[in-house]
C-alpha cells in the first residue's frame, strides 16, 4: 500500500512538473522560430517584442525569456525593451548550446540569478548556413516548487527528490539548499533509478541516512522524480490501519452474523409460507392431487423437454364410470369420498418425480407419464383400474374408463394433441362399455419401442 501510494504521488508530481517545463518549452521554441524569421530584424522594437513573446508563458514562477547573442550578450528581453547589458557566455546553459548543435531543450544547474533561485531552460539558435546564432533562455523559479511540495503536506521523513538525467538534484522537499545543485549521478542508488524507467528500492538515502522505500517514475520528460517513504512510518501507519480495519472488520462480522441469522429466518419463513401458497395455489382442495391449473404448466413443461431429448410422453385420461347416478343416489357427501377415493388410487400410481397425477375436472383426473412408452402406460392405467375396482363397495361398486396416448413430440406438433387423443381414447373405452382401458390410435403419434 505504501508503495502504490508512493507510485501515485511520483507520478502526480512528475505529470505536473513535466506540463510545466513542456509549456515553458512552447514558449522557447516560439522565440527561436520568431528570431529566424528573416523579416524580424526589420521591424520595431515595440513589433518585434509583440511577435517574439506573444505565445510566451506568463507566470509569477517563470523568469524573462531572453535573447542571447553568438557571443552571449544579452540582445532581447521579454518586458523591456531596453535590457540591461548582460554577458553569459560562461554559463553552463550557454556552452551546452555554443559546443552542441543537436542539443534540444537544456536545463541548467540551479543557481541565483537577479536576486532569486532559479534552474534556466535554454534552447539553441541556429542561423539559416546551420552556424551557432546565440541561445534563447528562461527560467523556472524555485518557488514553483515549494509550492507544488506545500500542498502536499509531507508527513515526518519522507522526501521528494526531483533530479536531471544526469543525477543532479533540481529540487528536494524538505528544502536544503546545499542539497540543491548536487551530483548524485555516480551514487549506487541514483544509478540505478537512471538505468531503469519506472521502480523502487529500499536502502539508505544519498543525503541522510534514514532508511526509505524510494520509488521514482519516468515517464521520458527531463526530469524525474524520486519520492522516499521512512520505514518507521510505513511500520507505524500499517499498524494503525490494521488495528482500525481489525476492529471494523469485527464490527461487521458482528453485524453481518446477527443480520445473518435474522435473514436466514425470515427467508425461511417467507420460502415456507410462499410454498404454503404455491401448494394451495396448485392443489385440489378436495381430492389432494394437483389442480388443472398445476397440470396445464406440467404438460407444456414435459412436453418440450421430450420434443428435446426425443423421449415419448404419455397421458392418461381417468373418468369415473356413472358418477353423476351415485351423486345423485347416494348423495354429494357420497360422492365425494368416491372421488377422494379414486385420487387415492391415481396417486399411488404416479410415483416417479417427473409424474404429474391431477384432478382434471369434475370426476375425470389425469395422469402425465414423462418418459413411458405405450405399453408401459397400458400397465399402470390397467393399475389404476384395477385398484379402483378392488375398492370397498360402500355403498356401491366404484369402476373407472382410461383412455390412454403416447407420443414422441415432433417440432410441428402441439401438447394438445397428446391430450385430444388421450381424450379420444376415453369416449372409445366408455362406448365400448366402461371399466376399461384404451389406447389412442393415432395417425401422427410414434409408438416407443
Amino acid at each position: 500500500m505504501a508503495k502504490q501510494t508512493s507510485e501515485n504521488l511520483a507520478t502526480s508530481i512528475d505529470s505536473d512538473v513535466g506540463r510545466t517545463i513542456e509549456q515553458y518549452d512552447l514558449s522557447l521554441r516560439a522565440v527561436v522560430s520568431g528570431i529566424n524569421t528573416p523579416e524580424i530584424g526589420q521591424l520595431s522594437r515595440e513589433l518585434r517584442q509583440l511577435i517574439l513573446f506573444d505565445k510566451a508563458a506568463s507566470s509569477a514562477q517563470f523568469g524573462a525569456i531572453q535573447v542571447f547573442d553568438a557571443d552571449g550578450n544579452l540582445a532581447i528581453e521579454a518586458g523591456s525593451l531596453d535590457p540591461a547589458k548582460e554577458n553569459r557566455a560562461s554559463e553552463d546553459f550557454f556552452k551546452v548550446h555554443q559546443l552542441d548543435g543537436e542539443r534540444g531543450l537544456f536545463i541548467g544547474v540551479p543557481r541565483m540569478h537577479r536576486g532569486v533561485y532559479a534552474i534556466a531552460l535554454s534552447r539553441r539558435i541556429t542561423d539559416a548556413e546551420g552556424n551557432f546564432a546565440g541561445v534563447v533562455a528562461g527560467s523556472i523559479r524555485f518557488s514553483y516548487f515549494l509550492d507544488l511540495f506545500d500542498r502536499l503536506r509531507l508527513n515526518p521523513g519522507e522526501t521528494i527528490t526531483v533530479i536531471r538525467r544526469d543525477g543532479v538534484v533540481v529540487m528536494r522537499a524538505p528544502f536544503d539548499l546545499n542539497v540543491i545543485g548536487r551530483d548524485l549521478g555516480k551514487t549506487p542508488r541514483v544509478m540505478r533509478v537512471l538505468a531503469r524507467a519506472n521502480g523502487s528500492y529500499s536502502g539508505v538515502g544519498a543525503v541522510d541516512k534514514i532508511k526509505r522505500l524510494f520509488v521514482w517514475r519516468d515517464s521520458g520528460r527531463p526530469l524525474i522524480v524520486i519520492v522516499g517513504k521512512p520505514w518507521d512510518g510505513i511500520y507505524s501507519l500499517w499498524q494503525r490501519q490494521a488495528w482500525r480495519i481489525g476492529a471494523i472488520m469485527l464490527a461487521l462480522i458482528a453485524f453481518i452474523s446477527v443480520g445473518t441469522v435474522f435473514l436466514a429466518r425470515e427467508i425461511g419463513r417467507r420460502a415456507r409460507a410462499e410454498d404454503r401458497l404455491e401448494e394451495l395455489a396448485t392443489t385440489d382442495a378436495l381430492t389432494g392431487l394437483r389442480n388443472r391449473r398445476k397440470f396445464d404448466g406440467a404438460i407444456e413443461l414435459e412436453w418440450h423437454r421430450a420434443m428435446r431429448t426425443a423421449r415419448p410422453i404419455a397421458l392418461l385420461l381417468v373418468d369415473a364410470d356413472y358418477f353423476k347416478v351415485y351423486n345423485d343416489t347416494f348423495g354429494h357427501q357420497a360422492g365425494d369420498q368416491a372421488l377422494v377415493a379414486i385420487a387415492g388410487c391415481v396417486s399411488a400410481a404416479a410415483k416417479r418425480a417427473g409424474d404429474c397425477a391431477a384432478r382434471y375436472g369434475g370426476e375425470e383426473f389425469a395422469v402425465l407419464l414423462p418418459g413411458v412408452s405405450e405399453r408401459d402406460a397400458r400397465e399402470i392405467a390397467e393399475t389404476i383400474r384395477q385398484r379402483v375396482e378392488s375398492l370397498p363397495a360402500d355403498p356401491a361398486q366404484l369402476s373407472v374408463s382410461i383412455g390412454i396416448a403416447s407420443m414422441r413430440p415432433l417440432v410441428t406438433m402441439e401438447w394438445t394433441e397428446l391430450v385430444e387423443a388421450a381424450d379420444k381414447a376415453l369416449y372409445a373405452a366408455k362406448a365400448a362399455g366402461r371399466n376399461q382401458c384404451v389406447v389412442a390410435e393415432d395417425t401422427h403419434r410414434s409408438l416407443a419401442a
